[in-house]
Formats: C-alpha cells, structure tokens, sequence
C-alpha cells in the first residue's frame, strides 16, 4: 500500500506567529482516516515567526523528535535542560512520565521543522531531552537520527523508547536510495524540499506518503531534494 498525501491537502492552522499544516489529526482537525500510523502519531510542518514560540506546556508518554529545516528552536524544559536546535540538528524529548516544555523561535528568521511523535513501547519512562548535529551530505544515503535499536545508537543515533527509526539523507538529481521494510513494518516519508520519485509515484516537496506491505521503498530525486523518513510498527 501507497498513498500519496499532497501538502494541499493537509490539515492547516494559521496565527500571528504559527503557519503549521498537519499529515495526522491534530488539535482541532480530525481526518478519521489519518488517525496516526501504526505507532507514529503525528507529523506537523510548522513555521514559526521570528521571536515566537510555543510557551510551557505539558506532555507524557511521547517521543517527540523535532527535525529543524530552517533557522533554529530553542528548548526548555522542567528538568533545567535548555537548548537551541539549528538546521541541520535533530532533537528527542522522551515526554515518559512527565514532562514541561518550551519551544521559542528567539532568531530573527522564521523557523521552519517537522514535530514528529511516535508512541513509546513503555509508559512511564524517566523523562529527558537530547539532541545534536547531524551533517548530511549528498551520497551518503540515509542516516539513522533516532532509533530504538541499540547498535545504531552506539553509531550515533539519538535514542528513542520506541520500537521506531527516523532516517533522512539529502540527494542530488537522479541519486537513488533504498530501504527494506520487514513484514509488520510500516513508514512514512516527507521530501522536506526538492522533488522525489517514491516507487514509481512523483512527490513533490512536503507531501507525504505513506507506505505500509512493501517490501522495498526506492527513491530517486528528480531535483536536489532532503528527505524524512520514519520507521514504525505497522
């Protein structure tokens, strides 16, 4: 199964200071069809005004990844962690039993980035918040950013309490890249720019897709693109 869902068609919110589109029903709007995915719950496109930002609020049992296209967010957090996330840079906040956060835009550029929440494997757990750079290059193919899997934690990757893997990698025109998914696996994948071909269906930048039974996702970038993928229990 593959079904292609154009950035037209997402859901929308907009103020003074939020243009945020929603892949998954999400605050005020609700699709009965795009009730999450599998484990993954939520995929937000926000873009937030310079000097702006969402004041403490509070989450539990939820990671929350939080990849940044452009300009930066700066976090803080009940248990004294505070942080600026910049382009290029992912951070994980593990929500667990727990937590208070915000999340401000203190740059004088808009901030532009994918809020993604996955549903952990436990509930419960310590909460936190960690993030770092992550340098992508064309040829380099995917990168695993957060994962459940303990070896690619050890390589490098943010860890997740969940069953789950976000990846992203940045293409150049007529590059290809691939990924297996097992039985049971399910995945969601964003072009955050640029323009792909996802196994024979053009997708164009911030659309998503949603592929669940098939056995390989192969992408081709028809133009420079940077893409987001999510791996999750189907």
């Amino acid at each position: 199964m593959i079904e292609l869902r154009p950035f037209a068609g997402l859901g929308t919110f907009k103020n003074e200071w939020l243009n945020a589109h929603y892949h998954f029903s999400f605050s005020h709007y609700r699709h009965p069809e795009r009730m999450g995915f599998g484990a993954l719950l939520v995929w937000n496109d926000d873009e937030i005004a310079p000097h702006t930002g969402f004041g403490p609020h509070p989450h539990k049992d939820m990671e929350i990844i939080t990849f940044v296209r452009q300009g930066a967010i700066t976090h803080r957090d009940s248990l004294g962690n505070e942080g600026a996330t910049r382009a290029g840079d992912v951070q994980v906040m593990h929500a667990g039993s727990g937590i208070t956060h915000a999340e401000v835009n203190q740059e004088a550029e808009v901030t532009r980035l994918f809020q993604i929440w996955i549903q952990p494997d436990e509930k419960g757990v310590q909460p936190g918040w960690s993030a770092r750079a992550f340098p992508r290059a064309a040829g380099q193919g995917l990168q695993v950013l957060a994962s459940g899997d303990a070896a690619a934690q050890a390589a490098g990757a943010l860890a997740l309490h969940a069953d789950a893997a976000v990846l992203a990698a940045r293409l150049q025109p007529g590059e290809r890249a691939h990924y297996t998914l097992a039985p049971g696996r399910a995945a969601y994948l964003v072009p955050a720019t640029g323009e792909i071909e996802v196994n024979g269906i053009i997708v164009q930048a911030r659309d998503g897709v949603a592929l669940a039974g098939e056995s390989e996702i192969r992408i081709e970038a028809m133009a420079a693109a940077e893409i987001v993928l999510v791996e999750v229990r189907a």
